[in-house]
Formats: C-alpha cells, sequence, structure tokens
C-alpha cells in the first residue's frame, strides 16, 4: 500500500487560499456578467415589442388616413395619457421585480447563515483531526511498516490509516467548497442591493414622470373641456369611434389568422421531419438486427417482421402552444365574471342621447380599480386609440376577442398571455370621457355581442 503524506498545517492554509482566489476571481467574473444580465434582458424585451409596436402603429396609421377629421380634441391628450399609462405600468413592473429582488436578498441572508454555521463546525472538526494527528505524529505508516508486527494487525492499522487520511481530505475539500459558497453567497447579495438600488432610481424617475403627465392632462383637460363636451355629443363622432375600432378588429382577426396558419405549417413541416428522422432511426436498427447472426429460420422472420413494421409518425410540436381553442372560451358563457368592480352605466344595445346605440357595456369605477381579463388569452393590441383612450384588447381564441377602453393604465403589453382575473389595466377617463370607469366590449367573429349575457351576475 503506497504512503499517504500528510497534510500539514502550513500546506493547508496555502491550498485554502490558492482556491479561495481562484474561486474569488470566478465569483467576481460571474457577478460582471450578471450585473449586465438585467439590462441585456430588458434591452431583449424592448427589441421584441419595438417589432410589435411597429405593426400595430402602422395598423393604426392605415385606419387613420382613411379619416379626414384631424382636430378632436381628445387627440391633445393621446400622447399624456399614453405616458400616465407607460408611467404606471413602469411603476408596476419595477414594484414586482422589486418584492423578487428582495425575496432572493432574503434566501440568500439565510442561505449565508447556513453556510457560517456549517464552516464554522467544519473548521472545528478539521482542527481536531490535525490536532490528533500531530499528537501521534506525523510517521504513523513508516513506523508501522518497519515495526515488523503481524502483517494482519499491519493491514487493518494502514487501512484505517487511509480512512483517517480520506476523512481529513474529504472534511478540506467540503469547508473549501462552502468558504467558496460564502464568498459568492455575498457577491450575489451585493448584486441584489445593486439592483435593488437601481430600481428605486427608475421608481423615482417614473414617479416624477407620472406626476408630470398627470399635471400636463389636468391643464389641457381644463383647456379643451368645452371642446370635448361639445365633441361628445356629436353623433358623426361617436360613429367614426365605432368604425375606427371596427376596424382595428377586422385588422387583427386577419393577422391572427395569418400568424395562426404560419404555426400550423411550421407544426406540420416539424412533424413530418420528427416522423422522417424516426423512421430512419427505426430502418437503422432494423438493419442491425439483420446483420446479426442467425440461422435461416431466424433471419426470415426478422425479414418478415421488419416488412410488416410501419413507423408510427412523431406527435407534431406545436411552435406555440395555443391562447385558446375557442370552444373553451365558448364554455363560459354566462360563467365570467365583470371586468371590474363597479356600477352599470349603460348597456348593450341601449341607444345613447346623442348617437348610435352601445356595442358594449359602460360600468363606472372609481379611477385606478383594477381591470381583470375576463378569460385566459393573449393580448393583441395595448394603445391608445381615440374615442376609446387607453385600449386593450385580448384574443382568447376561436375568433373571441374582449375590449376594455378609456383605461387609466395598461398593465399589459402586446404578446403578452393572461389568465382569468389576471390584472390588465386599470379603470379612467382616458379619450377624452366624461365618466371614470371601463368600457367594455366582446366580439365573435368581428361582430359585437352582449357581454352581459356572458356574466354570472
Amino acid at each position: 500500500m503506497s504512503i499517504v503524506r500528510v497534510v500539514t498545517g502550513w500546506s493547508l492554509a496555502v491550498a485554502l487560499a490558492g482556491s479561495l482566489l481562484a474561486v474569488l476571481s470566478a465569483a467576481h467574473a460571474e457577478v460582471s456578467t450578471k450585473v449586465t444580465e438585467r439590462s441585456r434582458q430588458k434591452q431583449a424585451a424592448e427589441e421584441e415589442r419595438a417589432g410589435l409596436r411597429k405593426k400595430l402603429s402602422d395598423l393604426k396609421e392605415d385606419i387613420s388616413k382613411t379619416e379626414k377629421e384631424r382636430s378632436h380634441a381628445a387627440d391633445a391628450l393621446a400622447a399624456s395619457e399614453a405616458s400616465i399609462s407607460n408611467a404606471n405600468r413602469s411603476l408596476r413592473e419595477l414594484a414586482a421585480e422589486q418584492a423578487q429582488t428582495k425575496a432572493r436578498l432574503t434566501a440568500l441572508s439565510i442561505s449565508q447563515e447556513e453556510l457560517e454555521t456549517a464552516v464554522r463546525q467544519q473548521r472545528a472538526q478539521l482542527e481536531k483531526m490535525l490536532r490528533e494527528q500531530y499528537v501521534a505524529g506525523h510517521d504513523d505508516r513508516i513506523r508501522l511498516l518497519l515495526s515488523g508486527d503481524n502483517p494482519n494487525r499491519m493491514s487493518r492499522e494502514l487501512r484505517y490509516l487511509g480512512y483517517v487520511s480520506a476523512a481529513q481530505t474529504q472534511a478540506i475539500e467540503k469547508l473549501q467548497a462552502n468558504l467558496a459558497a460564502i464568498e459568492a453567497n455575498k457577491l450575489q447579495a451585493e448584486e441584489a442591493r445593486q439592483e435593488l438600488e437601481e430600481i428605486a432610481a427608475e421608481q423615482r424617475e417614473q414617479k416624477a414622470l407620472l406626476e408630470k403627465e398627470k399635471a400636463n392632462r389636468k391643464s389641457l383637460v381644463s383647456q379643451l373641456s368645452s371642446k370635448l363636451g361639445a365633441q361628445r355629443k356629436e353623433a358623426g363622432n361617436l360613429a367614426r369611434d365605432e368604425e375606427r375600432l371596427g376596424s382595428l378588429v377586422d385588422r387583427l382577426s386577419s393577422l391572427i389568422a395569418q400568424q395562426r396558419k404560419a404555426e400550423e405549417a411550421a407544426a406540420k413541416k416539424r412533424a413530418l421531419a420528427a416522423a422522417n428522422k424516426l423512421a430512419s432511426q427505426q430502418a437503422r436498427e432494423r438493419e442491425r438486427k439483420l446483420e446479426k447472426p442467425v440461422d435461416k429460420t431466424e433471419a426470415k422472420t426478422a425479414e418478415k417482421a421488419a416488412a410488416k413494421e410501419v413507423p408510427k409518425p412523431a406527435a407534431p410540436v406545436e411552435a406555440s402552444a395555443p391562447v385558446n381553442n375557442g370552444s373553451a372560451f365558448a364554455s363560459l358563457r354566462g360563467k365570467l365574471h365583470m371586468p371590474v368592480k363597479g356600477e352599470l352605466f349603460a348597456s348593450f344595445g341601449t341607444r345613447r342621447a346623442e348617437g348610435p346605440s352601445w356595442k358594449g357595456v359602460f360600468i363606472k369605477a372609481v379611477e385606478g380599480a383594477e381591470v381583470r381579463a375576463a378569460g385566459a388569452g393573449e393580448v393583441i393590441f395595448a394603445d391608445w386609440m381615440r374615442g376609446f383612450g387607453n385600449l386593450i384588447i385580448v384574443d382568447h381564441g376561436g375568433q373571441y376577442m374582449t375590449i376594455y377602453g378609456n383605461n387609466q393604465s395598461l398593465m399589459k403589453r402586446p404578446g403578452d398571455r393572461v389568465k382569468a382575473g389576471d390584472s390588465i389595466a386599470t379603470a379612467g377617463n382616458s379619450g377624452g370621457n366624461e365618466h371614470s370607469g371601463l368600457y367594455f366590449e366582446m366580439r365573435y367573429q368581428g361582430r359585437a355581442i352582449d357581454p352581459l349575457a356572458w356574466m354570472n351576475r
């Protein structure tokens, strides 16, 4: 049996110092990467959203080109109301990010305490081992080999000393690992604290912007109040608003149909490729079986079995999970909840005193009240639109859509998936509406349907 060198106190210290330097260098490099990770993720998300915004902006521009009127008072509020919505959404997102970072920091603190306790225990154990080895002397194995004692006893003793050495090595490795984990933990905690400072600074900026935009809007509303009131009573404006929304819904429906068609084609292509790959694998497997040395009877049996085998096509892989298959949403008729808490002010089909009938319902609600998604789906539009202010549209699949208008703020972006009951906006009176609340529409195949028939009231 080979003689294992005993690690002295000096060599242990050198080894630990070297390991810690290496670990610290790696940890610092990792933190340098993570410090910019948040910025990179935000930039990538913003680039993706910019593409969606461009498509929706083009849609709105196409719709606006058909209109001759450009002097609607609500247009003057557009930039201010959109900015208020964006600032509120940013504050909501920053608050959620702040809560997650605080939770991570708390978890790191608990982990740090556990690691420090483990290190104290491991150090005490290692000190005890080294002290006992020092008292016993460093040349136990040599003396044992030269003692001329009973070979069986020598073998047992050498095995025992091997276990002791292994235990020491393991204790040192655990201690090194925990010391490295402590340093990495400290660096991660510092990173989390830096993130919290960044978030706090962004929150201060967004709050200042929000207050500024609210003041601008208040001033504009005061200046335009008489003009807004007159335009609200003009039937032509209401008709144009409805026509504008209908055109937008039709364009969005067309885009969704094209996207779904492309996704189905891509899924079929992937399924065919997967089936071909499986068939190729099964053919190779049959060839390997036939190449094995077997008698003629077995070979004939294998050939017949191979001829009868038909490769099963692989299940198609969806390009992206469907929002809903339509029938699931259709089954919710009579079970939906009102999207906002408030008083029903106008019902579907009732005639407005100053214009056409209501295509949806208007629910009076306090400014800032949570607006919740009627069902699971995907946000396909979230922007300011004349007549409806900050507007959000959710596609539920099966040509069902829900429309939420006059919001103070939009909390979701195009492309976001939502579940039934998720907060997607806050109620308000954007778009020049005289009452604070929510305008809510439901559409099937592009046609407005009565939302109250779907509500569980």
